[in-house]
């Protein structure tokens, strides 16, 4: 198979499809403006709705509440974060290879730009205001639960819907204290699944990252950036913007080269919680 010919094949149904099974803070992000970036620098317009009024009604009588009229309320998310890779597959190698050698190299590249979507997502901790930001120092697995049920409080009471699905992104140490203070509480003890999601707790559905950003403080201490937020709170819009499959004119290979596009931004600030987490050293 000609690498031209490969490209087309497989680079579509492997590696696309790949970002999709690789990602988690980005596969808890809305994503429904996608496909309209050209290049980097690009902004899209993400548009959403202001909240519809309600009111009473009296059988055969006018209407007491005057008609509303809606606007989109839009935005413009930067596409400001470009990646790229460039790889190749000598040919001596490929007359040895397992037939799937591309393949596998094409994963990894997903694997790769997955990690640094997330990381881009996840740096949005810096735009959460004091507001939508809850602070604890000293954490362990005996405390933890009343804080995920504060943080819960503190969304619902934004008017976030009891119904919606809320993702609790934390990172791997955070996420141990959790596991321990759930298995105390319940022998109901959830298989962990693919895509960085362990169960759920408390109305929250739980993932584990790596990339979850962990941040000295002002007072020198280290701090969790774990997310607590519905699927609309941040917006992202991604584009594999150019791909060429090449032969390098000094070596007997094929090569691949990619560009890819994307960016963020929070949409719905209320229903974004930053859960800013300092782990005690013990649980004693």
């Amino acid at each position: 198979m000609a690498i031209n010919d490969f490209l087309t094949t497989v680079w579509s149904t492997t590696l696309l499809k790949q970002l999709d099974k690789e990602y988690i803070g980005v596969k808890n992000c809305s994503r429904e403006f996608e496909g309209e970036i050209k290049n980097q620098g690009d902004r899209v317009k993400v548009c959403g709705i202001q909240p519809i009024n309600v009111f009473e009604y009296t059988k055969n009588t006018d209407f007491n509440s005057t008609l509303q009229t809606l606007s989109s309320e839009s935005q413009m998310l930067l596409v400001d974060q470009a990646t790229a890779f460039n790889f190749q597959i000598d040919d001596v190698d490929k007359a040895q290879q397992n037939p799937k050698l591309m393949q596998y190299a094409m994963k990894e590249a997903a694997n790769a730009l997955a990690n640094k979507a997330d990381s881009h997502v996840f740096s949005r901790h810096a735009d959460v205001t004091s507001g939508n930001t809850i602070t604890k120092t000293n954490v362990k697995s005996g405390n933890i639960i009343d804080i995920l049920l504060e943080t819960r409080e503190r969304l619902l009471t934004s008017n976030v819907s009891p119904n919606s699905n809320i993702a609790l992104e934390v990172s791997p140490a955070v996420g141990a204290k959790i596991a321990k203070a759930k298995i105390l509480l319940s022998t109901n003890n959830d298989t962990e699944l693919s895509n960085g999601y362990v169960g759920s707790l408390l109305g929250f559905d739980i993932y584990i990252s790596n990339n979850v950003v962990i941040k000295n403080g002002t007072d020198g201490k280290a701090y969790h950036k774990c997310f607590a937020r519905t699927k609309r709170s941040i917006a992202f819009v991604e584009q594999v913007n150019s791909i060429e499959a090449y032969r390098p004119e000094k070596r007997f290979a094929d090569a691949v080269k990619g560009l890819y596009l994307y960016g963020s931004k929070i949409m719905y600030a209320n229903e974004l919680i930053l859960l800013d987490v300092n782990l005690a050293a013990t649980d004693d």
